[in-house]
């Protein structure tokens, strides 16, 4: 897949509106119907499954988290005080860097130390050639966001790192040392007290490490058979330090099965592979209706769409749960006992240029209550298949592609994700429950023929006594009636919130930031029978407490 072309500077303007929608007094008959099993638990939910990305990438790192310790922008230690405070607010597990296709060029020995050279960003080529006299640091970098800075910005936000390792173009004995760098003892080696001096005395104890990144593509162009000894190679005698290290194989761009086969019957028959989980990566991306497959013309604007891009950049990105299914039963050929997870560790939709918030950041788009619904049923589709998943990360986290924050200089707000990823947030290590939803479909014209999508689908968790629901209704036009009905257990009281917009377009700008957010909703109680009325074109989470 080409990924080189894309999204420049420019600006945006709108409103996301949060509309909280009261049920009346009698519950109208309802069209839909969900239930929720008890008693029929699927696995817990991995925390990680709702963790995030940062590459070095437009606005992403320079602009976005790191604004530098001398800034007069609010920062901790350098980052942006605002980001960090978001990201506790939802309970962020887990941050992926430094990459992406820049994680292939990287040298992590750049980026640590007082003496750090300046070096070509791998996205260079993605600016317009006048610019490139430039000596901006989203084109060529300044390393002033290295492995500490990224680090303490975990360790701020409370969340996991997952470094992705350069396999391209640094060799294993250097992915050796960056473990060491990273994870050894205080005072037992010449990189332990290196990182000493840089701030850290004790190790950082990173566990995720990312063997390589896209290696089908920017990654090394390997073929699966290559990178599965390539793999190998790099995972061999890796110093642990009394840490269990989980590797994250480079997996396919979307539902390659060809690549899944390969790389698997090659690691499986040379023994011993140590791959903890599966690296997928998969945008939605082509809105042309199958009437172009290149990377650039096929997009959809992010801001300017009709109807029918608002449901078929829903259909492209519901695709993921089948691509799970399937590649889950591709690497049960080999692994049976799935111990292998998969990990999704890119995903989002993706739009052509034209809604950047700045010149420098060749990757930002605005982000809609159509990304909301897209984030939130793609979240859902994770939660329903925790027994697959055990890792994700939005595509990314600011300034970019699917962002849940966009940001420049002094300039900071939310996007509609962020309530998303608040609203879902109780999910985290719960036991996902098989819920079943009957609704009726939402109808569209797609080119002149009829069309169908479905109406309400989502998720559910349990926790103690504390029951979890998020519900979509992809539904544009059209409210749902709905039951809901829990089997095998008792309700004592349910609360819930709602996110909506009576404007599919709706998005968040720095001229006209966010409202409070979801609205507080009641929900009528019968019983353990309650009835709700999902708004369209909506994500709705209801906390039921049980008796």
């Amino acid at each position: 897949m080409q990924r080189r072309g894309f999204l420049k500077a420019g600006g945006a303007a709108g409103l996301v509106t949060l509309v909280g929608h009261r049920l009346g007094m009698a519950a109208p008959a309802s069209d839909s119907h969900i239930e929720v099993l008890i008693e029929e638990p699927v696995a817990t939910i991995s925390p990680n499954i709702y963790g995030h990305f940062i590459e070095h990438i437009g606005g992403v790192i320079y602009d976005g988290v790191w604004v530098g310790k001398n800034s007069t922008i609010p920062n901790i230690q350098g980052v942006r005080k605002s980001l960090v405070d978001k990201l506790h607010e939802i309970h962020a597990p887990m941050v992926r860097w430094p990459g992406g296709c820049f994680a292939d060029s990287y040298d992590w020995r750049d980026g640590v130390g007082s003496d750090r050279p300046n070096r070509t960003n791998f996205w260079v080529d993605e600016f317009e050639p006048s610019r490139l006299t430039s000596n901006a640091v989203q084109i060529y970098d300044s390393n002033a966001f290295g492995t500490d800075e990224f680090l303490r910005f975990c360790k701020l936000a409370n969340t996991q790192p997952y470094l992705a390792a350069n396999v391209r173009s640094l060799s294993a004995l250097e992915f050796d040392r960056w473990v060491e760098y990273c994870n050894s003892p205080a005072g037992s080696t010449t990189l332990a007290d290196h990182r000493a001096k840089n701030g850290s005395v004790e190790p950082y104890n990173v566990k995720l490490w990312g063997i390589g990144n896209e290696s089908w593509g920017c990654g090394g162009n390997f073929t699966p058979q290559d990178y599965a000894s390539e793999f190998r190679r790099y995972t061999a005698w890796v110093p642990q330090y009394g840490l269990p290290l989980e590797y994250i194989a480079s997996g396919p761009s979307g539902n390659d099965l060809v690549w899944t086969r390969g790389f698997f019957e090659k690691a499986f028959s040379m023994g011993d592979h140590k791959i903890a989980g599966w690296s997928i990566h998969y945008y939605a991306w082509n809105l042309s209706r199958g009437k172009s497959t290149d990377w650039v013309e096929a997009k959809g604007d992010s801001l300017h769409f009709d109807i029918a891009d608002w449901y078929e950049v829903f259909k492209q990105g519901y695709m993921i749960e089948k691509i799970i299914q399937d590649q889950w039963a591709a690497i049960g050929e080999y692994d049976e006992e799935h111990k292998i997870k998969l990990v999704i560790d890119e995903y989002g939709p993706w739009y052509k240029k034209g809604t950047e918030v700045s010149q420098d950041s060749i990757l930002s788009q605005q982000v809609t209550i159509r990304d909301a619904l897209f984030t939130a049923f793609t979240l859902d589709i994770f939660n329903r298949h925790a027994d697959k998943v055990s890792t994700a990360a939005c595509a990314q986290l600011i300034n970019c592609i699917n962002a849940l924050f966009l940001a420049h200089e002094d300039k900071f707000v939310v996007t509609p994700n962020f309530h998303v990823f608040d609203m879902y947030s109780a999910h985290q290590g719960g036991q996902s429950l098989r819920t079943e939803f009957s609704s009726p479909s939402a109808k569209y014209t797609s080119d002149g023929q009829p069309s169908t999508f479905w109406g309400l689908n989502g998720s559910a968790s349990l926790k103690g006594k504390s029951l979890t629901l998020t519900v979509v209704n992809a539904d544009a036009s059209s409210s749902r009636e709905t039951e809901i009905v829990l089997r095998g257990a008792n309700v004592s009281s349910v609360a819930g919130r709602v996110l909506s917009a009576t404007d599919i377009h709706a998005h968040n700008s720095f001229e006209q930031s966010m409202v409070a957010g979801p609205v507080a909703t009641s929900v009528k109680q019968s019983g353990d029978t309650l009835h709700f009325t999902f708004p369209p074109a909506s994500v709705t989470a209801l906390t039921i407490s049980l008796a």
